[in-house]
């Protein structure tokens, strides 16, 4: 387990369009009730807010989450990032991993998801970037919407038809990821851009939270919790008290206020 940054109340970042962003954020793991090692690891500094879940199948996954948390901290401080610095750090990361003290022939592996500051087309946005099962929510107006879809075998069974969303939470393959950042596999990420609004909230976790909270849950605490911290606190806690099946990792993060340049002197 590997914890990189500290949550924040407020935080402001000018962004190379000149785009003034205030942020909060705040972030958690928990081993949870049934795991002897927690293998999540995050990264919670601007730019960039990320989720990795080492997989237990396989050797050294608290090697390979820490490892790509690591490399993707190495921009921390920085305005913002585009695709080619992460794409950059993830291959930097299995690297690293095929070095990695304990790592077998097996390999190592881990999820990663994440959102990251970004300039496309002259607009601020969120760079949405995911490998494997861990999500990236956003809520805006009561509304929440899943922003990443999972890279798993009930996911494709899912999208073919042959089984419902809600079999899914239950199919015995449930577990099996179908893509993710390893010795043997080259990191292929997925990427999407969303716009920056004031009053969104985003949250990025790792599959032990969604093991136990229904999309219904993670919406009424991440409604409930007035700050990031209380938001990151209350999800944790159900997720543990529901059963805390999975190591449970989580990063809320809040757009306060977004200025554009041709309004800052309006606004000030």
């Amino acid at each position: 387990m590997t914890q990189i940054g500290n949550g924040n109340s407020r935080h402001s970042v000018v962004l190379p369009d000149g785009t003034e962003v205030t942020l909060a954020w705040a972030a958690a793991t928990d081993t949870g009730l049934r795991r002897a090692v927690n293998e999540d690891s995050f990264v919670a500094r601007v730019p960039l807010f990320a989720v990795a879940d080492g997989m237990g199948g396989h050797a050294a996954g608290d090697f390979a989450s820490a490892a790509v948390v690591t490399r993707l901290a190495e921009h921390g401080g920085k305005s913002s990032i585009g695709t080619a610095e992460i794409d950059g750090a993830l291959k930097l990361a299995v690297r690293d991993m095929g070095r990695g003290a304990g790592v077998t022939d097996e390999g190592s592996g881990t999820t990663v998801t994440g959102v990251a500051l970004g300039v496309i087309g002259d607009e601020p946005a969120w760079i949405v970037f995911n490998i494997g099962d861990s999500r990236v929510y956003r809520l805006v107006g009561g509304v929440l919407e899943q922003l990443t879809v999972d890279h798993s075998i009930v996911q494709e069974l899912v999208d073919a038809g042959q089984i419902t969303r809600e079999e899914a939470e239950t199919h015995p393959h449930s577990n099996v990821i179908t893509r993710a950042v390893g010795f043997h596999e080259a990191p292929i990420p997925d990427y999407r851009a969303i716009p920056l609004q004031e009053g969104m909230r985003i949250l990025v976790c790792s599959d032990g939270l969604t093991k136990e909270l229904t999309p219904y849950g993670i919406r009424h605490f991440l409604i409930s919790g007035r700050s990031p911290e209380q938001a990151v606190r209350q999800l944790v806690e159900a997720a543990v008290g529901n059963g805390g099946r999975d190591n449970v990792t989580v990063v809320v993060v809040d757009v306060l206020r977004v200025v554009r340049p041709s309004t800052t002197d309006d606004e000030d």
